[in-house]
């Protein structure tokens, strides 16, 4: 069963799959998003939902250091019901306090990678980093 994982922010939705096995992820993309115009890349998620035959999305959960939720997280929650409802998948939530600012921390530390770089990257690293937790929490 292949699970799609997403970082979902205001501007872009990090994307990454998990393999057939459902063991490892690996990012796919990212689809540029715009909340204010209600625009939020439904028609290329569900393209790569068919693409990869997803049947399960997992989608980050941003909550507060104090595990409450706050706006992004609500955010993410109607994302995820909205992307429910239009493809007929499960939504898993998982909790994804500072992985952007772990993926940011190996693009620099382990990549060596340049500020600009990173801004094109760091979404999708997250997605997979969401997904990847995922993972290992579920094989256990």
């Amino acid at each position: 069963m292949r699970i799609m994982g997403l970082d979902v922010g205001s501007k872009t939705v990090g994307v990454a799959v998990s393999d057939l096995f459902g063991w490892t992820a690996q990012g796919v993309e990212i689809i540029r998003i715009n909340e204010e115009n209600e625009d939020f890349g439904f028609n290329r998620l569900k393209e790569l939902i068919d693409e990869y035959k997803v049947e399960k999305l997992v989608i980050g959960l941003p909550k507060n250091m104090n595990n409450t939720i706050g706006p992004r997280a609500e955010a993410s929650m109607s994302y995820g019901k909205r992307a429910s409802e239009l493809f007929s998948l499960p939504v898993e939530y998982q909790d994804e306090r500072l992985t952007t600012v772990q993926a940011e921390k190996m693009l620099i530390n382990e990549a060596n990678t340049s500020r600009a770089k990173r801004k094109k990257v760091i979404d999708k690293l997250a997605a997979v980093m969401i997904l990847q937790n995922y993972l290992d929490k579920v094989s256990k």
